[in-house]
């Protein structure tokens, strides 16, 4: 089996993770989780420099990701816990009271994998900016991975993060949207007007790479490899812009945003099931 092939697998068992996740706790975000979860298996499975073993939420000598659409929990929850992180089995506890796993990431509880606590949109990006300075400080070589949604982007935050990391020429910082096109309003379009944000990305200073399949394998490991290639060159932060599916992998859900924060009920689950092969177990 190729190495491409395995991710792939891999991110078909998030994908099946994700729906049971949401539909156990009858609460939760799956479009975007789906629409993300090959950017993220990407990174988690064969980009990062990351061990669970030595991890620490400082991120000292290793590769850091930032996810700052921080409802779209159970993608990186489902990342971890495949990746090693904690046992798969926790899981089943999503959204659950007392659990670990709540519907956004916090770092109160120490789940290993969690450096920030995420879900006020906007403010992911400010923090993975924080750090890649931070481990430039330190003299530490490793990279910064953040996660932004493109209905996040409307957020202002996001915008003064973007010009002080293109003022500082944050080069071990690789940013990445996910440009489905749809939030929990309505489309991008319809909430806010024409969709330019990679011509933003450019005004803002940013080296920008378009992704015309965000949620193809190939494509996805190509884009990190010029972002890297970029960051040395110019010396400059990276936005990849991943042009996605909201609800990527199940018929009913891609292309709307009626299941951006909706939970399938039992039936509508094994419907979505049986379009997702089981790859690595069910947990």
């Amino acid at each position: 089996m190729s190495d491409i092939q395995k991710l792939k697998d891999t991110a078909t068992q998030i994908r099946r993770d994700i729906l049971r996740m949401v539909t156990g706790a009858a609460s939760g975000h799956p479009g975007g989780s789906l629409s993300s979860t090959d950017v993220v298996t990407a990174l988690m499975f064969s980009v990062m420099n990351h061990n669970p073993q030595t991890w620490e939420r400082s991120g000292k000598g290793a590769d850091m990701f930032f996810l700052s659409c921080g409802h779209e929990s159970p993608l990186l929850y489902s990342a971890l816990a495949r990746r090693g992180y904690f046992d798969v089995k926790e899981l089943g506890t999503f959204r659950k009271l007392g659990s670990r796993l709540q519907g956004h990431p916090a770092t109160d509880t120490g789940l290993k994998g969690i450096h920030i606590a995420s879900g006020s949109l906007g403010q992911g990006l400010s923090a993975a900016v924080g750090a890649a300075l931070g481990k430039r400080l330190d003299g530490d070589p490793n990279f910064v991975y953040v996660l932004v949604g493109d209905g996040e982007s409307q957020e202002g935050q996001i915008w003064e993060a973007a010009e002080f990391a293109s003022h500082h020429k944050v080069d071990n910082l690789i940013a990445f949207t996910d440009w489905n096109g749809q939030q929990i309003d309505g489309t991008t379009e319809e909430v806010i007007g024409p969709d330019h944000l990679d011509q933003r990305w450019r005004a803002f200073g940013w080296n920008v790479v378009v992704v015309k399949d965000g949620n193809d394998m190939e494509q996805i490991l190509s884009a990190i490899k010029l972002a890297k290639e970029l960051l040395a060159a110019d010396h400059k932060p990276v936005m990849v812009m991943l042009k996605t599916v909201m609800g990527k992998g199940v018929d009913f859900m891609e292309g709307t945003c009626k299941w951006h924060g909706k939970a399938p009920k039992p039936e509508e689950c094994e419907k979505a099931l049986a379009q997702l092969k089981e790859t690595l177990g069910d947990y």
